[in-house]
């Protein structure tokens, strides 16, 4: 293990705090390390592989797919590209899509969609957007930029001009910022960086018609809270309103690397040829991992699972909340779910590694959990019995 960890610490840049452990295989919802010790995966690559691991038809398919066509332009049409688009357009509010390779990617092509849509609209001084205090989109400038947490910004200014930030789920403070300048104001319906803290309702009901009324894009991040992460395909259907644009990533390629940008026809018109482009964007292989992903959620049962085993997480997190004080709030849908403590959560994190179940925090003070889609009760009840006992020794 060391020797790995060694290695790795003379040829890899420095930019993770990483745990000193170094992961090889992975079954299901399990993973294992060199050394052969097995771990519970409540982290899924952060809130990626939906499926968990080694799933066969995720496999198979990739591999088959390999034996066809590894990559090819963009200049030419790919069947893997069409047949995943239409899934996405077919079960959501949306028209077209844009593939890249990343979260960050999809928010910066929504980020450019969006001021190319105002400057069209509105004229050319339509180019600011508003976003939310402690939200996370990304580590490229725009994204980092949008990003309303001071920490990811440090060091990288001048930052982009044009963005705003505004208290989440605060409607007064969103709508004293909006001007004939705004372009576009995005959210995350579930910030997750910033401590796994659910959008209302009514707010984003109100936001939709600030939005209406404006003519001004409504972006929904939804990189880590999409793909059946709430228990919904997509996050917007589980608070009952459509944005115009929503940014995906993470579970869509269930760990092969992709990401979307989705867009309604009129919003969508704003890109031409030669406006955006990504050279892997829409890489066969990653759209047929994505085609796996989607069809397992959508027809075999696993958004049901999501809303099952997620109320019943839900319930032991509860559960475990009257047991100790030092738990102040669980929040959290689905499988995406946060308990805020009182104290620092990163010795919890590691003392829990230490004791075979992987989590992670989100922010100094809240433990995140995003575990695989296909989890079960009894993996959940390993898992609450592992944190229960920690929790027990602070």
């Amino acid at each position: 293990m060391n020797e790995w960890i060694e290695r790795g610490k003379k040829v890899i840049m420095n930019t993770y705090n990483q745990f000193p452990i170094v992961l090889e295989k992975g079954d299901g919802v399990h993973v294992w390390d060199c050394e052969g010790k097995k771990y519970l995966d409540f982290v899924a690559g952060i809130a990626v592989n939906a499926l968990g691991y080694k799933n066969s038809d995720y496999v198979k398919d990739i591999t088959a797919q390999l034996m066809k066509l590894q990559h090819c332009s963009n200049l030419y049409w790919m069947m893997p590209s069409i047949e995943l688009s239409e899934i996405l357009v077919q079960n959501s509010c949306f028209d077209k899509v844009f593939y890249c390779n990343s979260g960050a990617e999809a928010v910066e092509a929504a980020i450019k969609l969006s001021k190319k849509y105002g400057k069209k609209v509105h004229g050319e001084n339509c180019y600011e957007i508003i976003t939310m205090k402690k939200s996370f989109h990304g580590r490229t400038m725009a994204t980092v930029t949008a990003t309303g947490q001071l920490k990811y910004q440090v060091g990288y200014n001048p930052l982009l001009p044009g963005f705003s930030y505004v208290e989440f789920n605060n409607y007064n403070d969103l709508e004293k910022m909006v001007c004939e300048d705004t372009c576009a104001i995005i959210i995350e319906p579930i910030q997750g960086e910033g401590g796994i803290h659910p959008a209302e309702k009514s707010y984003l009901q109100k936001v939709r018609s600030l939005c209406d009324r404006n003519d001004i894009v409504l972006i929904f991040d939804e990189v880590q809270c999409g793909i059946g992460r709430t228990g919904e395909l997509f996050a917007y259907q589980l608070f009952d309103v459509k944005p115009d644009v929503v940014s995906l990533a993470k579970g869509l390629g269930g760990g092969f690397p992709i990401g979307a940008m989705l867009a309604t026809q009129s919003k969508a018109n704003a890109f031409q040829p030669g406006d955006h482009a990504s050279t892997f964007g829409g890489n066969p292989l990653a759209c047929t991992a994505g085609k796996v992903v989607l069809k397992k959620l959508l027809y075999e049962g696993i958004l049901e699972n999501v809303q099952k085993r997620g109320k019943y997480f839900k319930e032991k997190l509860i559960e475990l909340q009257e047991k100790y004080d030092m738990i102040k709030e669980v929040r959290g849908y689905g499988l995406i779910l946060g308990i805020e403590l009182n104290c620092s959560v990163k010795d919890i994190v590691n003392k829990c590694m230490e004791e075979s179940l992987l989590i992670l925090g989100a922010g100094e003070n809240v433990i995140r959990f995003v575990p695989p889609l296909i989890i079960n009760n009894k993996e959940i009840d390993e898992g609450i019995t592992i944190l229960d006992d920690v929790l027990g020794q602070f």
